[in-house]
């Protein structure tokens, strides 16, 4: 069966990539996708943002940006997945092509600006998700928006109760001037306007988990900053990172030229070292996610070992196929038990 899907992949990667990506979806939503056992070892159990995972593994936003395939995901084996990013209204992106395989690089470049059906349809399809597992919901705002922290209450308020968390992306580097969102002031405001509306919304109720996601292109300053500005707002996690506008001096496919956020195996070593920075800011005041090149168990591990309490990946499911998943966990158990630990999450900042 392994054999099948690895063809199927490769077979993907002869369509145009926006194609293959849709394609993707269809046969997910036609119960064509792989299914992992049933039972997963204790040692991977973790908790990260409140949140009890069956494994450390996700899957991160962008590949299902419209809640379409979300139990299919989960059944593929991963322990968590993130759906969106989805705005109030639906936008159709920026103009094609916006995605491009950096074959050579392993990599992706996307400038796909949030093309997303909008908040009925996901709410619509939320709320009548069958079966267990934890399914996030990533929020973005309209790239033509008076007022962009709105969007993201709006969001919040539109899906409340069907998630089992919120992701705030401010980090996409596709929307312009989303990422000013990150600095000081306007940070305040959008976490004091999240804040607000958690609390109108929670009540006397337990409230649902709330991320944050960071952009990697971060100095210093802004990681001790905004580590403490999601803390004393009460964000349960930050998500570290989103694609990066950087482009290595090592790439090598013609792609290499093309704006948009680049992910994949070349922004693994830049997104875990800020991993570590802030790991280091939070000193265990907020949980991480590690997400950045990760294509291996080894590459999971190092970030675990990096700080982070759990992981997601997208990008390398293009060259490796679903079953990378299943070969990362039973990799991740390998690696912590070589080095002496009873689980995974005992390995978190053991670096």
């Amino acid at each position: 069966m392994r054999a099948f899907y690895n063809l199927g992949t490769a077979a993907m990667r002869l369509l145009p990539s926006e194609t293959a990506h849709n394609a993707t979806i269809k046969a997910l939503q036609l119960g064509l996708g792989p299914t992992a056992p049933d039972e997963t070892p204790s040692a991977l159990v973790t908790r990260v943002g409140g949140l009890d995972l069956p494994n450390p593994v996700g899957l991160a936003a962008g590949f299902d940006k419209n809640a379409q395939v979300p139990a299919a995901m989960l059944k593929a084996g991963f322990g968590f997945v993130e759906c969106g990013t989805v705005t109030p209204r639906p936008q159709t992106g920026n103009p094609k092509p916006r995605l491009f395989r950096l074959t050579e690089d392993r990599a992706v470049i996307n400038r796909m600006g949030f093309n997303n059906a909008g908040l009925d349809g996901f709410h619509g399809r939320m709320a009548v998700r069958t079966g267990s597992g934890i399914i996030g919901a990533n929020l973005g705002a309209n790239k033509d928006s008076d007022d962009r922290i709105a969007d993201y209450v709006t969001g919040l308020r539109t899906l409340w109760g069907l998630p089992d968390y919120f992701t705030i992306n401010i980090s996409s580097p596709n929307t312009p001037g989303l990422r000013g969102l990150q600095e000081a002031g306007a940070m305040d405001e959008l976490l004091g306007r999240i804040s607000e509306a958690r609390i109108e919304l929670t009540g006397d109720k337990p409230s649902v988990p709330i991320f944050l996601k960071v952009a990697p292109d971060l100095d210093s300053i802004q990681i001790e900053r905004i580590t403490e500005q999601a803390r004393n707002f009460g964000m349960n996690a930050i998500i570290v990172s989103n694609t990066t506008i950087a482009r290595p001096d090592t790439l090598k496919s013609g792609h290499r030229g093309q704006g948009g956020g680049l992910s994949g195996a070349p922004l693994f070593e830049a997104s875990t070292e800020i991993l570590r920075e802030f790991f280091d800011a939070a000193n265990g005041s907020i949980d991480l996610i590690g997400v950045g090149g990760i294509s291996s168990g080894a590459e999971a591990y190092a970030k675990i070992r990096s700080g982070a309490r759990a992981v997601q990946l997208y990008s390398a499911l293009v060259y490796q196929g679903p079953g990378l998943v299943m070969d990362i966990r039973r990799d991740l158990l390998a690696r912590a038990k070589a080095d002496g630990f009873e689980t995974v999450a005992d390995a978190v900042g053991a670096d």
